[in-house]
This record gives C-alpha cells, structure tokens and sequence, in this order.
C-alpha cells in the first residue's frame, strides 16, 4: 500500500512570523502486545483510568489534547468515562482512530496487511468508520470531525471517504517513516507540515501530519542514507549514522525519543518554516506495563517529565502558543 493522495493538494499558508503552534494528539486505544499478531481479544482499556496523569500537565499549559479514541475504548464505560468528564469541561477534542482488527464489522481475515485501514475494501473501511462514528456521537453528543488511521494507514480510498462522512481534519500521515515492507504506506518522502487536500469529495481536509523527519548534516543524502542502514539494521548501522549526526530519523514524541531529541527537531524544522508541531503519543503509556516505552513507575516518571520539559521549552525558549485540531481547523478556514 503506497500513500496515495488526493487528486490535488495545497500547502497551509502560515506565516514564519507567526508564533509556533503545538498541538496534542493522543493515540487512545486498548492496551495489546505491540510484538504479537493483532487479536479483537485484546481489548482491555484500564489504563484509561490513569489518563488523568497527562491531562493535568495539559490543563496547566493551556493545551487541549485531541483525544482519537478507538472502537474498544468508545465502546467501554472504563475507556470513554474518563474522558466525557474532560470533554464536558472543554478541556479536550475527540476524534475518531480506526483499529480495523477491534472495530466492527470483524469480517476481514486477520493480517498485518488488514491492521492498515486504507488496505481494506472501500464499503469495509467505510462501514467499519461509520459504526465508529456513531458510536462516539451517541457517547459525546457531536460527532467527531478529526481523524487518525490506525498505523497511519491512510490508503487511496480514506480521503473519499472522510469527505463523504464529514471529517475535516486528517492526522494519520507519519513523515518520514516507511511501512511497506509490513504492508502500509511510505511516508518517507512526505514533510511535516499541514496542507489540504482538494479531493473529488469536494470538502477541504485539512492534513496536519505527525511531526517528524530526517535530521543531520547529510542533506538530500539522508533518505537514501537511513534507507541503505536501515535494511542493514542487524549491523546497528541507523545508530552510528545517528551518532554522527549524518542523519537520524526522529519524531515529536515522548515514546522512543529523548528531550535532546525533541529540540534537535523543532529546531530543525523551524530552521525550514515549519510553524506547526505535534506532540503524539499512545494512551496506554501512561500505566506501566502496556507499550514498549513505560514498562516501570521509574520509565513512567520520566515518561511524564518530557512533557513537562519539551512545554517548557516550547512555550518558552521558542515562545510557541497551544493549539488543537479544530482550533487550527477554523482559524485557516477563516483566511481562506
């Protein structure tokens, strides 16, 4: 599956005079062994009773998450709980994230290839986001106009798709990482900032991508570079190119990345205009025990403390301002 986009798309027209907007996006989905082949068994939800630990740094920098809650979690009163008492605060946004392997209808044969949405058959993948759809309309009253592909598997039939059911806003694109050899899209040559799609749907979506890209001196040698390492991973070659600051691949993320990390990327992308940036990462990180990244308290505490220092540096040092999906939504809406 290749990333197939819309018939045309233009870039977002911001400023870089303007201050530098973060938003928060959270991959809200069951807990389930990353390593293992997927199973709709696997949809336990407990560790939203700990969501709490993050939305309370996010209320004291005046962020307003996008929580894009899966099927397991919309259909639990212990997943979707928590976050109607936030969302009744106005204190978060819910979209909707598409985990084909736990969503109904369970037709499609169990696969890595089917664990990327865009991979399924049109009537599929749309009837599997409209039973998503309602069911968070019914939970929260207003049904969500923000979108995520589970695995990013944005395919060549989900811009259609979301224009016909009313989305706005696509988050499911991952620059600069490339899934096809497990079967998903390649992103790798995609940017980080946001555009909108002019698809035959007619509505304007608006793409506001994962942050993420190629970092180093290596210049348009890095794609090519980290491509040749990587297929040599059992070397460790990614890391020593990485050490030598030749080229590494990095993301806006408290899940795998470090604080040095985050600020060699934001720096390097606003040296390069980007006003935009996204701060993601999976719920069940925030109970040890659920993803490869918070297996501890100890890894929970300094899970919770990039927050903390990447905002600090953020709000701070680059004097950037908060933002949310449909907050950026309606202000380029309004200059259109």
């Amino acid at each position: 599956m290749g990333t197939t986009l819309a018939p045309s798309r233009s870039p977002v027209a911001l400023s870089e005079c303007e201050p530098p907007q973060l938003l928060v996006v959270v991959d809200t989905e069951e807990e389930f062994d990353w390593s293992a082949p997927t199973s709709p068994r696997a949809d336990s939800v407990r560790a939203m009773a700990s969501i709490h630990r993050v939305q309370r740094v996010f209320d004291r920098y005046g962020l307003v998450p996008c929580y894009v809650v899966d099927y397991p979690v919309v259909s639990k009163k212990e997943g979707v709980g928590p976050l109607q008492e936030i969302h009744a605060d106005g204190r978060c946004e819910i979209g909707a994230q598409l985990h084909p392997w736990v969503n109904p209808p369970l037709v499609e044969e169990l696969t890595r290839r089917n664990s990327y949405p865009g991979n399924l058959s049109p009537e599929l993948e749309r009837g599997k986001l409209r039973i998503l759809r309602e069911r968070i309309d019914e939970e929260f009253g207003v049904a969500p106009i923000v979108y995520k592909a589970g695995r990013y598997g944005f395919g060549s039939n989900t811009e259609r798709i979301l224009g016909e059911m009313g989305f706005r806003v696509d988050l499911s694109f991952c620059p600069p990482f490339d899934s096809t050899a497990d079967g998903g899209p390649d992103y790798s040559r995609e940017g980080a900032d946001p555009f909108w799609f002019q698809g035959s749907a007619g509505a304007s979506i608006l793409e506001i991508p994962v942050t993420g890209a190629f970092v180093g001196w290596g210049g348009p040698l890095m794609r090519p570079l980290f491509g040749w390492a990587d297929r040599l991973r059992q070397f460790r070659l990614p890391g020593a190119l990485a050490r030598a600051r030749i080229v590494d691949r990095l993301m806006l993320s408290p899940e795998g990345y470090t604080f040095e990390e985050h600020v060699r990327l934001t720096r390097h992308l606003l040296a390069r205009g980007t006003r935009v940036f996204t701060w993601s990462f999976h719920s069940p990180s925030v109970e040890p025990g659920h993803t490869p990244y918070v297996r501890s308290k100890v890894q929970l505490h300094a899970f919770l403390d990039q927050f903390e220092r990447f905002f600090d540096f953020f709000f701070g040092e680059v004097q950037g301002q908060p933002t949310s999906p449909s907050a950026l939504l309606a202000r380029l809406d309004s200059s259109r």
